[in-house]
């Protein structure tokens, strides 16, 4: 009897320690997710601060920078840096924001802050994101839950409580001038092709006096060769005709 309890305590404890392991380890993949939260997680809420943390999963490298996929109802114009390790820079991107420098220590973790002007009225935001390393490794954390399975690199997905009374959507944010600088692009478009017209006139009016220049020297120069001719024939008949008579007078004078 004695012997048979102790083979129970032992499988006992054998289960126990396996299960204990098994946690352990999933604990640990779980925290090396990028992870997101906001003490204003809730539906319209303005100035909302959301922060993010990624645990540092590799022993060699330091992580270096983050792209950020904003959820529909958030503009990139929309959000602005609150915090961020030092020396790293923000910038917006058509669907998001980057936000990143100089790479980290190795083994180091990455927390940021962004404010959000408002936060749209929905009941969760996915925020996906691209991982990158000094060494140039990328982990993508972009999945969502499938068929009830919990993703291998799931999306950060912040949970927001119901919008308060009486809360609207405020005025959409001003396109910021990167957003903005596509527009104005036909612009170049047309200035480059208004000098054509102009150009025409120019070039008219440069080809007009060659011209007028060439009509002018042949005109000067159809009258002056005709009375030339005219003098020199005049010149040779008058010859001729003197010749002609003194031979005649000489003639009749013997």
């Amino acid at each position: 009897m004695p012997n048979r309890q102790i083979r129970r305590a032992a499988r006992a404890a054998t289960v126990l320690a396996f299960t204990t392991g098994a946690l352990a380890l999933a604990g640990t993949a779980a925290f090396a997710h990028v992870e997101v939260e906001s003490e204003t997680a809730q539906a319209l809420a303005t100035n909302a601060t959301v922060a993010f943390s990624a645990e540092a999963e590799s022993t060699t490298a330091g992580l270096a920078k983050f792209q950020v996929v904003l959820p529909e109802g958030i503009a990139p114009a929309d959000v602005t840096l609150a915090d961020a390790p030092a020396g790293w820079t923000f910038a917006a991107t058509p669907d998001g924001y980057t936000v990143g420098g100089a790479a980290l220590a190795p083994g180091k973790d990455a927390t940021w802050k962004i404010t959000v002007r408002q936060l749209p009225d929905a009941k969760e935001l996915v925020f996906k994101t691209l991982e990158t390393y000094g060494d140039g490794k990328i982990e993508r954390w972009i999945e969502l839950p499938k068929d009830g399975a919990a993703p291998e690199h799931p999306a950060p997905v912040l949970k927001l409580t119901p919008a308060a009374p009486g809360a609207t959507p405020v005025a959409p944010a001003a396109p910021s001038p990167t957003v903005a600088a596509p527009s104005p692009s036909p612009s170049p478009t047309v200035s480059s092709t208004a000098p054509v017209p102009a150009a025409s006139p120019t070039a008219s009016a440069t080809t007009a006096p060659a011209a007028a220049t060439t009509s002018s020297s042949g005109d000067s120069s159809s009258p002056v060769v005709p009375v030339v001719i005219a003098v020199a024939a005049t010149a040779v008949l008058a010859a001729v005709g003197t010749w002609w008579w003194r031979r005649r007078t000489r003639g009749t004078e013997s």
